[in-house]
């Protein structure tokens, strides 16, 4: 049999989404796909492992219902893809999707709990009965392709589901436009914060805006790559329903059990909390926070009884800082680093956020401020930086990296490359200045700015141009002049010839 390659459940996963095109729009659409492409990975794990039990207990149908009942996820009777698609034909497609679904969730609830909740295939959004029933079915047979047979014998590992999952992720993102930044980090982007705050065994990783989980899961790769180590925690939050389902079916396709994803708003209620009703504190936090969130919940934020705004009260109108300061109360006292996505406004915007930049620097948590290019991140054109904070450090730099000009370049979203990757995280681990790229800036530095972060400040990325020879150019000129003259003369001696002038 021909191993199947990423490439090619991709395709396949991705041409099942021509159902929806131009019926309905992808922002609906991907939580069907998904939703889907989940229910399909267990279906077919749960036959491919049924096949397997009984041939090797052929005369024991006893035990093999009591190996498949310690499944990682129980498949009821009757709610498998198969079953469905064998269905496929009748009336109600809807509904018994959903009903599957449900039943799914309640035989494995202490995973699953809540995660279909906000998913329906009966719903009006797909159309009227007959169009949604026929749009359903057509779903089912995409995914009943042989190309879409996930089951582990024949796909390998489930790093190829897992993949594909996140491939269709980032597919989406790229068609969702504004609403694109709440669900996925762009790959490059995430693989740099990984490599910022360098996850280790051991480490609890956090973040509290989660989306569908991308950033967590690239901190966790990078543990099991380097350190050859599965050693490590997942926590996360996110606020929108049908995002967090996303994220726990992503988190489960890559086999991240040792999770944690709460739903909920982090600011107004942040859920990864202790025994005692405190803050959680972790190892690593990052996270990609919707920039400059207008209603973010300044009204709780004033009793907060977490008292992670005592640094000050960002403004009601921009969140960005409320995202910060959760950030850094989460952090622990000596292992804690942190790397979190903002606009530019963040590094230079006063009044309240003025004063809170000015604390956070003076405790000396700030450890680098690094440029992004622009049109780097899907639904925003607008440049953005990455700021890395540490609760441990030993001495007070901050080192600055404008990284705004090295990319490539594409038609509607721009990418960082390895190598661009590579030269920042060398920088800001050498932690010293490269001309036009890099400075390192004491304490007193950025005193005498201010406490203004604003990166051309501090990196001069200013090109000097040749000096031009004024006196050479008006030669030249006055050459050129001459010899104009002399071809204006010969041409009105031509045209005298043909009989054009007097």
């Amino acid at each position: 049999m021909t191993p199947i390659t990423q490439a090619d459940i991709n395709k396949a996963a991705w041409a099942a989404c021509d159902t929806f095109r131009g019926v309905v729009d992808p922002s609906i659409y991907k939580d069907y796909v998904l939703t889907m492409l989940f229910l399909k990975y267990l279906s077919d794990v749960w036959k491919d492992h049924h096949t397997r039990y009984t041939a090797e207990h052929p005369d024991a149908p006893d035990l093999v219902a009591a190996l498949m009942a310690q499944e990682a996820f129980v498949l009821p009777k009757g709610a498998s893809f198969d079953d469905l698609y064998k269905r496929r034909h009748e009336p109600g497609l809807g509904e018994r999707i959903d009903k599957a679904l449900h039943a799914i969730e309640e035989a494995n609830i202490t995973k699953l709990r809540d995660v279909f909740q906000d998913i329906s295939f009966n719903s009006t959004r797909l159309g009227a009965e007959d169009q949604k029933n026929d749009i359903l079915r057509f779903l089912l047979e995409d995914f009943a392709k042989p190309a879409l047979d996930l089951r582990p014998s024949r796909v390998g590992t489930l790093d190829i589901i897992g993949g594909a999952y996140e491939y269709l992720i980032s597919r989406f993102a790229a068609t969702a436009g504004k609403k694109a930044g709440e669900f996925y980090t762009p790959a490059e982007v995430s693989d740099l914060m990984a490599q910022l705050v360098d996850p280790q065994p051991g480490d609890d990783i956090c973040d509290p805006t989660c989306g569908s989980a991308s950033l967590l899961m690239k901190c966790a790769r990078q543990i099991r790559d380097r350190h050859n180590s599965r050693h490590y925690a997942l926590f996360g939050q996110e606020a929108i329903g049908s995002t967090w389902a996303l994220a726990k079916m992503n988190l489960f396709l890559h086999a991240e059990e040792n999770h944690q994803v709460e739903w909920g708003d982090t600011i107004r209620n942040p859920k990864l909390r202790t025994r005692d009703d405190l803050l959680r504190h972790f190892d690593v936090v990052v996270a990609n926070p919707p920039f400059s969130l207008e209603k973010w919940g300044v009204e709780s934020a004033e009793n907060d009884r977490f008292g992670r705004f005592r640094r000050g009260l960002p403004p009601k109108t921009k969140g960005d800082y409320a995202f910060i300061l959760h950030m850094i109360e989460t952090l622990k006292p000596r292992t804690g680093r942190m790397a979190v996505v903002v606009p530019h406004g963040v590094l230079f915007r006063g009044g309240a956020e003025g004063r809170i930049r000015e604390a956070l620097i003076r405790e000396n948590l700030l450890d680098a401020v690094i440029g992004l290019p622009e049109k780097l991140f899907f639904g925003t054109g607008i440049p953005a930086a990455i700021l890395v904070f540490r609760k441990f450090k030993t001495d007070d730099s901050v080192i600055f990296i404008d990284a705004s000009r090295e990319f490539e370049a594409g038609t509607n979203q721009n990418t960082l490359t390895p190598a661009n990757l590579d030269r920042i995280t060398a920088t800001y681990r050498a932690r010293a200045a490269v001309d036009k790229y890099a400075y390192l800036a004491t304490l007193a530095d950025i005193e005498g700015n201010d406490f203004n972060l604003n990166i051309p400040r501090y990196v001069d990325t200013f090109e000097a141009e040749d000096q031009i020879d004024l006196m050479a150019v008006r030669a030249e000129r006055m050459d050129l002049k001459e010899e104009m003259e002399a071809l204006e003369a010969r041409m009105a001696g031509y045209l005298r010839e043909l009989g054009y002038g007097a």
